[in-house]
């Protein structure tokens, strides 16, 4: 069963790798040069698909944190604390991009748009969510403030989508894209959400182990009192 499961992975793992490769000759060969903003434009094919993955990451902790609440099954704290993980790093890579992108658009690092600090909201809502859990000792009650904190994080969600829609921003509500940049986009957006799905299941099973050896050490020892008792008697 394990040799299935590795042949699984490494065919997962060789294609995304393979998909990612193919995306960024797309990017750089084949599709043309933004006139406005040049060669810095084409961070756009990372950016938006890593921003649409960090929700991602973040609803699936959501929906984790939520089935927690309903079954108080581990297994459910564990997905959740590892989307969670995913949900920082993808956010912090949004974050990185979307100021490099700001600078050649704007001529500024940072601006404290809507959008902006919504999602600088969301990356340090996430962020201290793993630092909280460490500070709870108690596996069951880390995992039900885990869960309750994990449900509230994700109502900014929405915010940093809808507020470019509902509030004057300086990002642009829409983007006009040529046959060549959407079909781009939409290579890029493969591997992109094949490597967040993958690091999601990937840190999960990871720990699942780390909490599976928790409970076989937290397991108590089997009585030995009555054996020493009456063992001068044997």
């Amino acid at each position: 069963m394990k040799t299935v499961d590795n042949k699984i992975m490494i065919t997962y793992w060789l294609a995304t790798t393979i998909l990612f490769a193919a995306s960024i000759v797309l990017v750089f060969a084949w599709t043309p040069v933004e006139q406005t903003m040049g060669v810095v434009q084409k961070i756009f094919y990372l950016h938006l698909p890593v921003a649409i993955n960090t929700f991602l990451a973040c609803l699936v902790s959501f929906i984790a944190s939520v089935g927690y609440l309903w079954q108080r099954r581990q297994v459910w704290d564990d997905l959740a604390v590892s989307s969670a993980k995913m949900a920082v790093l993808l956010c912090g890579i949004v974050l990185l991009t979307g100021m490099i992108w700001g600078h050649s658009a704007w001529g500024v690092w940072w601006t404290w748009s809507p959008r902006l600090t919504f999602s600088l909201v969301l990356w340090l809502l996430y962020v201290a969510y793993l630092v909280i859990r460490p500070s709870i000792e108690s596996r069951e009650r880390r995992a039900l403030v885990s869960a309750v904190y994990g449900v509230v994080a994700f109502l900014d969600v929405p915010l940093v989508y809808l507020s470019v829609k509902l509030m004057p921003d300086i990002h642009p509500s829409s983007i006009a894209l040529s046959t060549e940049m959407k079909l781009t986009l939409l290579a890029c957006m493969v591997p992109v959400t094949l490597l967040s799905v993958g690091l999601i299941a990937l840190r999960f099973r990871l720990q699942r182990v780390e909490s599976l050896n928790s409970e076989t050490s937290s397991e108590p020892a089997p009585p030995t009192g009555v054996r020493g008792s009456f063992g001068g008697l044997a």
